[in-house]
């Protein structure tokens, strides 16, 4: 079968959508560091619809840096590939030419530095994920002893980080006198344009103070919400695609119709209007995003560590069970919802009822265990936060008690029949040091987890109540398993209305 290019755009089928624009006759104006299903289902869905309304030179090129596996399924296809939206009514293709190329940066970065140096380029974003950034996600620091901050200290021109790219690029474009790109990070990350920027600035400061305060006052850090589902892309997904368009596309991504993007109005150079794609361009971002990383993420990993643990495969599996979406909506209504100020005019209530319906689509086969990955790195902004405001107001926490009981459970690296679980976790090994003794000595480790700095900084662990609640937890799932608990935990809640603990009932 043939495979998606621009020499085969023109024999798809009238049923499947196409770039309203002819890709050539636009530039390159951002460069976007970790081009994965993520940015191709989000931001260059966005893209491509304000080339198509409004032109302008603002083509992509994605930059991979750690696999070749993008550019070998985009390149091939002159950047094209398929955005299948699927929800329960059924699939709708899209054709997106908003990309140019992908480079993988390991193979030239040199030729990567050049185009972000090059004045054209006038946005570089991310998508890198949150062990992307190097950083300690309990302190929001610079982890100066990871290895790839290492290699970019000691050679700037051949970097490894995302951040190592950011400054080596920054640092020409000042030598050259040009005007800076503004860096857009979309990654679920509190603050992630501030945190961003300081990150950058620790960096810069190390090679040349000079270089620093010059990004300092020259170079802007959006914040950003970004809000989609993207599972991972199936065979089955793949094979459905080509049935529809009638050739292949090794570049396929599936989404969900719901999409969302909030940015916060702070550039250093010219932007696409992608307002006019429906983006909201805003003076403060935070309670958007606060908003989307405590309902939907902080939701989403409570699912995955009960649901993996409970033997779903799949997010709309475990929301099917009456008990994990009573829990889930318990969650959200009770424990996360208070700690929230929503912006005018965002009705949380709403939200958190779409939410619910988006869990529930059939149509995504979105894996628990994709979702579990990198936990130690997600924990911090997704569901400690929201743990702190409920300590501070005095306020019960049992759900969310839960549900980092749930990830200590899941770290252990055992699951609920013996069988290894493969932990895909940056602080996975020294993780798996600390639970080894789960099983025998839960109350010790569960101290011992919470006491661990890099994850939970020092507070935590000080709070008798939290721990109290953690502990009493992980005792009912390692005596009952996670779908009794779950059952207990909203039997207490029909009971009493309280959701105080999630022991057994005495």
């Amino acid at each position: 079968m043939k495979r998606l290019s621009g020499a085969t755009l023109a024999e798809l089928p009238e049923t499947i959508a196409r770039p309203g624009f002819v890709p050539a006759k636009h530039a390159v104006g951002i460069v976007h560091l970790g081009i994965g299903a993520f940015h191709r289902a989000h931001q260059a869905v966005y893209t491509d619809d304000v080339l198509a309304c409004s032109g302008g030179d603002w083509r992509i090129v994605g930059v991979s840096l750690r696999s070749q596996a993008v550019a070998d399924q985009l390149n091939p296809q002159d950047g094209l590939y398929t955005v299948n939206v699927k929800d329960e009514t059924g699939s709708a293709y899209r054709v997106v030419g908003a990309v140019e190329r992908v480079m993988y940066a390991p193979g030239d970065p040199e030729a990567v530095i050049r185009l972000m140096a090059d004045p054209g380029t006038r946005i570089v974003s991310l998508t890198v994920t949150e062990k992307g950034y190097c950083h300690d996600p309990a302190s929001g620091a610079l982890n100066f002893s990871h290895p790839a901050i290492i290699a970019d200290l000691e050679n700037p021109g051949r970097p490894e980080s995302a951040l190592g790219y950011l400054v080596e690029a920054l640092s020409r474009r000042r030598s050259a006198a040009e005007q800076p790109f503004t860096v857009l990070c979309c990654d679920n990350l509190p603050s992630n344009g501030p945190l961003v920027r300081g990150l950058v600035l620790e960096l810069a400061a190390r090679y040349d103070e000079s270089l620093a305060a010059w990004i300092a006052e020259e170079v802007a850090f959006p914040a950003t919400m970004i809000d989609r589902i993207v599972p991972a892309t199936t065979d089955t997904d793949r094979e459905a695609a080509a049935t529809a368009l009638g050739c292949d596309d090794h570049g396929l991504v599936v989404t969900e119709p719901f999409t969302q993007w909030v940015i916060e109005d702070r550039f250093c150079n010219t932007h696409p209007n992608w307002e006019d794609a429906g983006a909201q361009i805003v003076s403060d971002v935070e309670p958007f995003e606060l908003a989307k990383l405590r309902l939907l993420n902080g939701s989403h990993s409570t699912i995955a560590y009960l649901g993996y643990l409970g033997g779903y495969e799949y997010v709309h599996q475990a929301m099917r069970d009456p008990a994990y979406r009573e829990l889930i909506s318990y969650l959200m209504r009770v424990e996360i919802a208070p700690t929230l100020t929503p912006p005018q005019g965002f009705d949380l209530e709403r939200y958190r009822q779409d939410l619910l319906q988006r869990f529930s689509n059939p149509a995504l086969n979105h894996r628990t265990y994709q979702i579990a990955m990198d936990g130690s790195q997600k924990l911090p902004q997704r569901l400690l936060g929201t743990v702190r405001d409920r300590l501070s107001a005095g306020k019960g926490f049992a759900g969310l008690a839960l549900a980092v009981a749930a990830w200590i459970r899941y770290v252990r690296g055992v699951d609920e029949h013996g069988a290894r679980i493969v932990v895909q976790d940056p602080l996975g090994e020294a993780l798996a040091e600390l639970t080894r003794e789960l099983e025998s000595a839960p109350d010790i480790v569960v101290r011992q987890v919470l006491g661990f700095a890099e994850v939970f900084d020092n507070d935590l662990v000080e709070h008798e109540s939290f721990v109290t609640e953690v502990v009493e937890a992980m005792h009912c799932l390692l005596e009952f398993g996670a779908r009794e608990t779950v059952n207990r935990f909203v039997h207490e809640l029909a009971a009493d209305g309280s959701g105080r603990s999630a022991r057994a009932p005495t």
